[in-house]
């Protein structure tokens, strides 16, 4: 069943993971994610919905259009996983018109829309369907969006009306991210290996984390089809190859002892990847949802605190009874979504009361009119109130 339940403040925790070492491609680097063992109980698998835009009705009267090229199946119980219906993937965006250019990659001329009518979905008994990350873009796409809880006087009518309907953010697909595709397609999948981190210019743009071996090499290659931030994009095009782990082992006798200073090798690198490369996403407090409840697996997404200026990440997760994450997929937002959401977040806890939450982060009224203003908020403050407040910073 789907649940509305408050937000809980957690951490990510890869417990059960093992990291290995890094490969790179350029500007692009991997580092894969092992289990000693499977998670037993859950699998997933994946399931095409054709080329194009997709409008997902979230709740009556609410809806959203996005790329959507494909969704997840979850399975769980005691026959997860067992031989049954399949679908191969393999989906593209191409162009529709007769006598277009249909190679991958070329210029998209018209796109179908496609009707999603939930972002999960029960489908037969023991099986689920939901569009992977879109429980977490709706997250951060609906945060506050109710608009103003008080109608206090710099708002205008459409803001204690419409709140902020429409909300619009960018993203890119893999596709686009320079060398993505190429690294996914050369790079080893190592056994038992269940997930993977992607960095651009060492920046980590995504993490991606399945229960079973099997399902990570289903689903590899939809890490191109996924969305990526501004920021990914951006580091993946403009920045230079990043180096390659490379093991320093020093003079051995015999093989047992070139066995335990590789193994050394892989824990030390581990130990800088953990702690240093992932801090961003490891180490920071997230506030999570549960969305629903599967059999003993809960399916949830998390918001940041929204942090200026630092590493910001929302996400999905599905975890099992002892905690451990069987499903992780995230999205890296970029400087100016950060500061989107953290606006938005200082103002719910002050009411919306301008002056005080511009008294909280040491600005004058003026100054925050004016950055909701640039952070594209400009249109729920009345047009007389936003002259005024540029009228003030001129003087």
């Amino acid at each position: 069943m789907t649940t509305d339940r408050p937000a809980a403040a957690f951490r990510l925790d890869l417990a059960g993971l093992d990291t290995r070492p890094a490969q790179v491609w350029g500007g692009v680097r991997l580092v894969p994610l092992v289990r000693a063992a499977p998670l037993e109980g859950l699998r997933l698998h994946p399931v095409l919905y054709g080329d194009g835009l997709g409008v997902v009705t979230v709740r009556p009267r609410t809806a959203y259009v996005s790329y959507i090229p494909h969704g997840f199946v979850a399975e769980w119980g005691a026959d997860a996983g067992q031989p049954g219906p399949a679908a191969a993937y393999g989906t593209q965006l191409h162009a529709t018109e007769p006598g277009a250019d249909r190679r991958p990659g070329g210029p998209v001329t018209a796109m179908p829309l496609r009707t999603h009518r939930r972002l999960v979905r029960r489908g037969a008994k023991r099986r689920l369907r939901f569009l992977p990350l879109h429980l977490a873009l709706e997250g951060y796409l609906s945060l506050h969006f109710g608009g103003p809880t008080i109608a206090w006087e710099e708002w205008s009518r459409r803001a204690v009306r419409n709140g902020l309907s429409p909300r619009v953010e960018e993203a890119y697909s893999g596709a686009t991210v320079r060398g993505l595709a190429d690294a996914l397609r050369v790079f080893e999948i190592h056994p038992g290996q269940c997930g993977v981190l992607v960095y651009t210019a060492d920046a980590l743009a995504a993490a991606f984390v399945v229960p079973h071996p099997d399902d990570y090499r289903a689903l590899h290659p939809t890490l191109v089809q996924d969305l990526y931030g501004e920021l990914v994009y951006q580091y993946a095009l403009l920045h230079a190859a990043v180096p390659d782990f490379v093991p320093r082992i020093g003079p051995v006798d015999s093989l047992a002892e070139l066995r335990t200073a590789v193994a050394a090798e892989q824990r030390a690198w581990a130990r800088f990847h953990d702690g240093t490369m992932a801090a961003g996403l490891l180490e920071p407090a997230y506030t999570a949802q549960k969305v629903y409840q599967a059999g003993e697996f809960t399916l949830s997404r998390f918001l940041p605190a929204f942090r200026p200026r630092e590493e910001n990440h929302i996400g999905e997760t599905v975890t099992a009874p002892d905690g451990r994450i069987a499903y992780l997929k995230t999205f890296r937002l970029s400087e100016a979504q950060i500061r989107r959401g953290h606006l938005l977040s200082r103002l719910a806890a002050h009411d919306w009361h301008l002056g005080a939450t511009a008294a909280e982060l040491n600005l004058t009224e003026a100054q925050l009119g004016l950055r909701l203003e640039s952070a594209g908020f400009g249109a729920l403050l009345r047009q007389d109130v936003l002259d005024g407040y540029r009228a003030r910073q001129r003087h």
